[in-house]
């Protein structure tokens, strides 16, 4: 860098004001963009930097991850679902309520007690019935409703891994916007610099209007750029703090800087994990499950169902009592019983096929956010290796010319925004690599380091 900025004084004698003075602000744009380009690879600003000092502890996506877990109320409301479902059970498996009767019979007369002492008709009863189902039918009752409930415990792995998703996916595309917000930050204040020596060339007749006319456009679209990110990160940020069920105003969240992880499992792996660690694929076999647990249900329901009844029926003292104990035989409505029947097989056949349609849904997503985060891997080494040092090389070889008066300004300035738009794309491929993998760790359960 000092080398850019020395120059003989025989050469400086030479030039004249307007060229020296350009010269000299190149020198210090030069040493910004190094700076800017130091910066960015840091992926923070500079301890002395104001912003820095004043901007919040970046807190870790695992951090978050585990408040999620612990506070949203959309995953305390599914666990509470599932609660509730574990009570089920032991109400549809219970014994039908007993019942208990009593009864006044009367002779001679419709008055209570009539013919008590003086018939051995007249009686004052006491007794009770109970419904008693079919051996095996309160068992599958209480299968069905267990399978159920299997259902709902499989949902809070669904709702914890969907809010999770959403959590990565969020706090991915929030750390893009920081990041790149102190790129523009630092690009603004560049073509701040930019401007100045346009203007210098410009007023000792070196330049042209239309250069200084294009450096102010161009500060304008990056101050429309900041304020557009501003914008995007409010509405991150609540939608952060909605999936912590934090309130609105509470601190706003710095995030960690990104860092690319590696595609540690092949394609076949996770596939083979998404039929067997799938919450959503869980979900639908449990389902069937409990379609196939009603399937049987809706078969013992052609068995009868009995009721036992027994009854103490009092006199006066010179009769004798009567005892009556009976057992009757409920029988079932074939024609209902079939359809019920019919209904259960139709719900189990849906129940498969849904089961297959969401397996074959799942696989598509694995492979599709496979094959991104595969391409997004290639693009950033294309970008490491490639794009960024090649474009570097192009706006240092445009100064250069444009020191030599060998090219004009507006190639210089749109190289070095080559520079600048290619590390913004950088970041925005790296935000779009890790939050596929996100999607691949909530499809198949995995934990890419």
């Amino acid at each position: 860098m000092k080398a850019l900025c020395v120059f003989p004084r025989e050469f400086a004698r030479t030039l004249g004001r307007g060229r020296v003075l350009t010269l000299l602000g190149i020198c210090f744009l030069l040493a910004g963009f190094a700076i800017g380009q130091d910066g960015s690879k840091a992926g923070a600003t500079s301890p002395g930097d104001p912003q820095a000092r004043n901007a919040a502890a970046p807190v870790g996506l695992k951090d978050l991850i585990l408040e999620a877990e612990q506070n949203n109320p959309e995953i305390a409301a599914a666990e509470r679902g599932y609660g509730a479902a574990t009570h089920v059970a032991p109400q549809v498996s219970a014994l039908p309520d007993t019942q208990v009767t009593t009864q006044l019979f009367s002779v001679g007369s419709p008055l209570p007690f009539a013919g008590y002492t003086n018939s051995e008709f007249a009686y004052i009863g006491l007794g009770a019935s109970q419904e008693i189902p079919y051996p095996g039918k309160r068992g599958l009752r209480a299968r069905v409703a267990n399978r159920e409930a299997d259902v709902r415990h499989v949902q809070i792995d669904v709702m914890r891994r969907t809010v999770t998703d959403k959590l990565k996916a969020v706090y991915f595309r929030l750390a893009y916007l920081q990041q790149t917000l102190s790129v523009l930050e630092r690009n603004d204040q560049l073509l701040k610099d930019v401007e100045q020596i346009v203007e210098s060339r410009y007023r000792v007749g070196q330049g042209n209007q239309q250069e200084v006319l294009r450096a102010q456009l161009q500060h304008t679209k990056i101050l429309q750029e900041i304020t557009m990110h501003h914008r995007d990160v409010g509405q991150l940020e609540a939608q952060l703090k909605q999936l912590l069920n934090r309130s609105q105003d509470t601190p706003d969240i710095q995030t960690e800087p990104l860092a690319a992880r590696p595609i540690s499992y092949s394609v076949s792996d996770l596939l083979d994990l998404t039929r067997k660690q799938n919450p959503n694929v869980q979900a639908q076999q449990a389902t069937l499950a409990k379609t196939e647990s009603q399937v049987e249900l809706a078969k013992k329901e052609f068995r009868p169902d009995f009721t036992l009844q027994y009854m103490y029926q009092n006199t006066d003292r010179k009769f004798r009592d009567y005892y009556m104990a009976s057992f009757s035989i409920t029988l079932p409505n074939r024609g209902r019983r079939k359809a019920e029947l019919a209904e259960a097989q139709a719900n189990h056949d849906q129940a498969n096929k849904q089961l297959e349609a969401e397996v074959q849904r799942r696989l598509a997503e694995v492979q599709d956010q496979y094959v991104v985060a595969q391409t997004s891997t290639e693009q950033l080494k294309i970008y490491q290796d490639g794009l960024i040092p090649q474009s570097d090389a192009a706006f240092r070889s445009a100064l250069a010319a444009y020191q030599a008066n060998r090219q004009d300004f507006q190639t210089l300035l749109s190289s070095f925004m080559d520079v600048l738009n290619l590390q913004l794309e950088y970041q925005r491929e790296l935000a779009d690599h890790e939050i596929a993998l996100a999607h691949l760790e909530t499809l198949t359960g995995v934990k890419f380091q």
